[in-house]
């Protein structure tokens, strides 16, 4: 698999599909929907949820995504071409009368727990798991959502990976462009990537 990223499900799309960036909580998710809104993309959002000191540059969320496993998706039908953020464990529930185009986020799972364990204390919240229990409930989802995926006839996906995204923004920038099939404003893409906003490194051990 390249480094930088791969792209499944490459099959025909439907006109005007939705843009979904999705991944795990703390994988880079607002990240990506502000480099696509600086790209020129339209993105749904409703501004509820404010920036803090996790997320300084904002969440770029929908309150009403978490009503997807009710059935609650009348909303999809305003966000065709429009980027909207999607969380992984709430993918399974979009309707399959629209095509998606899936933007997944991935990130070294331990930056992923470090991230959401400085967030849950400075919210004064704990995790009932120990790290390696979490670990283990992410890597049987992720496997679990990317079969799911691939099964999925109209949706698409770019799995695009954080670490190298910070690292090197700008083939997968061009990347992105090309997944989308619509110019973006690449120079402003790029200037969203904040090394000093990088704050939850993992130490990987090679062997």
């Amino acid at each position: 698999m390249n480094k930088f990223f791969s792209v499944l499900n490459r099959k025909k799309s439907l006109d005007k599909p939705i843009i979904i960036v999705s991944g795990l909580p703390r994988s880079g998710t607002s990240m990506m929907m502000k480099m696509l809104a600086e790209g020129g993309l339209n993105i749904v959002t409703d501004a509820i949820r404010n920036a803090d000191d996790d997320n300084p540059d904002g969440y770029f969320e929908l309150e009403t995504v978490k009503l997807l496993p009710e059935g609650n998706f009348v909303w999809l039908q305003n966000a065709t071409s429009k980027v909207v953020k999607v969380i992984s464990p709430l993918l399974e529930y979009l309707p399959s009368e629209y095509s998606y185009k899936v933007i997944f986020m991935e990130r070294e799972l331990k930056e992923i727990l470090a991230s959401q364990k400085k967030m849950l204390s400075n919210r004064n919240e704990s995790s009932k798991l120990d790290d390696s229990e979490m670990e283990l409930q992410f890597q049987n989802h992720l496997a679990g959502v990317k079969a799911w995926l691939v099964r999925q006839a109209n949706i698409e996906v770019l799995y695009l990976n954080f670490n190298s995204l910070i690292a090197d923004p700008k083939p997968i920038c061009d990347r992105l462009s090309d997944f989308l099939g619509r110019p973006l404003n690449l120079d402003q893409m790029l200037s969203v990537p904040n090394e000093k906003l990088y704050r939850n490194r993992a130490v990987i051990e090679h062997k």
